[in-house]
């Protein structure tokens, strides 16, 4: 017997709407390598951004968007909510502190952190003598630990471009930033005299959003994960 107002039995058809998930890119040498691995997990950006002014980007997938933020800023979109999921330097990550899960290293992007003088820099010589430093750099958390474990007396001058300049104005001693093949150091007459660490791109993810969009989440991260697992350039 059918109950009043019921369904004979019969499931009902579930309508699920996906939820929307947003992942956070900088313009730039990141976007570029990250293109790749997106494509081998099957997703296309619909639009260029060097030919669009949209700061919000559609793709082949409904429920992915690519929003086009500053390459300091996309940990702060991903940690507060304005995105899901990003792709960030180590360096960057590094200088924005803790508070995101960081489930993959996927291998683009890379360089190296490094301290470089003026060719006629003594660096060997100022550091045994227990000289204090100038040092420029948009990276003051990790160059005041790199030099706190080394014992090195720094003052440190915040920059945020241009670094090459400030030995060459007598702004600085040294200067800490981010090094990939070294010709800009060459043509400005300066030395990389120390290697901090390596750096590369990492995907980064809110951990409230994981918990909230956890299949969706999962799937993609899995997905970046097999196409890192299966690049060329490995």
């Amino acid at each position: 017997m059918r109950r009043p107002g019921g369904d004979g039995g019969l499931p009902r058809r579930a309508t699920q709407t996906l939820p929307m998930i947003t992942l956070a890119l900088s313009k730039g040498r990141i976007y570029d390598d990250s293109m790749p691995l997106l494509r081998a997990a099957g997703i296309e950006v619909l639009e260029d951004p060097e030919k669009s002014r949209k700061l919000i980007l559609p793709t082949s997938r409904p429920d992915l968007r690519v929003v086009l933020v500053r390459a300091s800023d996309v940990p702060t979109y991903v940690q507060h909510g304005g995105a899901d999921l990003g792709v960030a330097g180590l360096d960057v990550l590094l200088e924005h502190g803790d508070g995101l899960y960081r489930p993959l290293d996927l291998k683009i992007a890379r360089c190296r952190m490094s301290v470089a003088v003026r060719e006629d820099f003594d660096y060997a010589a100022a550091v045994k003598q227990g000289s204090r430093i100038r040092v420029a750099t948009k990276y003051t958390h990790t160059a005041r630990q790199h030099f706190a474990t080394k014992g090195v007396h720094v003052d440190l001058i915040k920059l945020y471009g241009s670094m090459e300049l400030a030995p060459l104005t007598g702004l600085a001693d040294a200067i800490v930033d981010l090094v990939s093949t070294g010709s800009t150091l060459k043509a400005n007459h300066l030395v990389e005299v120390e290697r901090i660490m390596d750096i590369s791109s990492r995907l980064v993810v809110n951990p409230a959003a994981l918990k909230l969009k956890r299949e969706p989440l999962r799937a993609l991260i899995d997905a970046f994960e097999a196409a890192v697992g299966g690049a060329a350039w490995q």
